[in-house]
């Protein structure tokens, strides 16, 4: 084995290392009991990624590892600054909450956290918003949940999975 792919190798075992500390600290995330203070959740994991108004005077808390993570991670935090329990947000039976009701660019963004890109698909005619969470397919598949504003931007029209190109080995060859 050559100097650079012993290198490789070695890199390729402490980013794994890496990754699989992430996510013991995510699965820990979701293990804090409600009724918690938030900042007690602050203190151990961080700031939230984005706070929204939430109804009764409460705050929604979101921590999101989005634009190349796949997983985010929401709670409500009541007046008295107590949250409810946290849940892992990118999840294929939470995107199903796009199918019921309206949902406006702020809704989702508050419901999901920020998403991984935003970009425009379709001729000048008939260009929708597009929003990209990055996330892992009914736990598996690394995936990229695409949801659509419409033309004007305004509310969502239809949500849809696919495959994460990022993940692709003939697009990223080194990975």
């Amino acid at each position: 084995m050559t100097t650079t792919a012993r290198l490789l190798a070695h890199g390729r075992y402490a980013g794994a290392a890496v990754l699989l500390g992430l996510l013991s600290a995510c699965a820990n995330m979701a293990e804090v009991p409600a009724g918690t203070p938030l900042a007690n959740v602050e203190a151990k994991f961080g700031q939230p990624t984005l706070t929204c108004p939430a109804p009764d005077d409460a705050l929604r808390a979101v921590w999101s590892q989005q634009p190349m993570g796949q997983y985010a991670f929401g709670t409500v935090a009541d007046r008295a600054g107590n949250i409810s329990h946290i849940e892992q947000l990118l999840t294929d039976s939470h995107f199903q909450r796009l199918a019921k009701g309206t949902w406006t660019p702020e809704q989702v963004r508050c419901e999901f956290g920020p998403p991984a890109d935003i970009s425009t698909v379709g001729l000048p005619s008939t260009t929708q918003v597009v929003w990209s969470y990055r996330y892992r397919q009914a736990g598996a598949w690394n995936s990229l949940m695409y949801v659509y504003f419409g033309q004007d931007g305004q509310r969502v029209t239809r949500f849809h999975p696919g495959p994460d190109p990022m993940f692709d080995r003939e697009s990223f060859p080194w990975f």
